[in-house]
């Protein structure tokens, strides 16, 4: 039985673009964006690759771009938006310029709230914070699916995803912060029957 996960972080967004914090903000994707998702959808269809259904969170950036990666392979599987799968809240850093954040805040204090794994910004969630959302959620939605069978899709955000390559890759609260995500580069994971991984394809350029 095939027990397919294939995670993507959404493509560019107008703030990624205009180097904003963006958090729960909901700017919709660059022309960039829009490419980035559509090749997305071509390099999984070259693959020959189907989806059951697909999980998104409740940001229009997310959304659009699983709507063009599966316009783009001909498919429309069960869709399911939540916001547990949000990105990570940056709270008083939500629309800044990341510049200037650093002129307000300082460099190494937005460093650290940007890199460090248990320390949040003003009103706003720490990396754990996240992680305490969407593993609950992926657990008890997500993970279940994929045991059964049914092929899963995941369109997220750079740190909602970061929270599942905490399980699948068995990244480190050390580790994670450290790893960055491309906009639009699927991750095509198949699970053994425990859940754990037994091959990783990332599919760049």
């Amino acid at each position: 039985m095939e027990r397919l996960l294939v995670l993507i972080r959404h493509g560019q967004s107008d703030w990624n673009l205009k180097n904003l914090f963006t958090g729960w903000k909901n700017p919709d994707l660059t022309p960039q964006g829009i490419d980035e998702a559509k090749r997305a959808g071509q390099a999984l269809k070259k693959l020959n690759l189907g989806f059951d259904v697909c999980f998104t969170s409740a940001l229009i950036r997310a959304q659009n771009t699983s709507k063009l990666v599966l316009g783009e392979m001909g498919q429309a599987p069960t869709s399911i938006e939540d916001q547990a799968l949000n990105e990570r809240d940056y709270g008083d850093l939500s629309g800044l310029n990341k510049a200037d954040a650093a002129k307000k805040w300082g460099e190494e204090q937005v460093h650290i709230w940007r890199r460090s794994y248990n320390i949040a910004p003003p009103g706003g969630e720490s990396l754990r914070d996240t992680l305490a959302r969407v593993l609950p959620y992926y657990n008890q939605h997500i993970l279940p699916r994929v045991l059964r069978g049914e092929r899963t899709l995941v369109v997220a955000h750079g740190n909602s995803l970061r929270a599942l390559l905490m399980v699948l890759d068995q990244a480190t609260p050390e580790t994670i912060p450290t790893i960055e995500l491309e906009t639009g580069v699927p991750m095509v994971y198949r699970l053994k029957a425990d859940s754990t991984v037994e091959s990783k394809q990332v599919l760049k350029g």
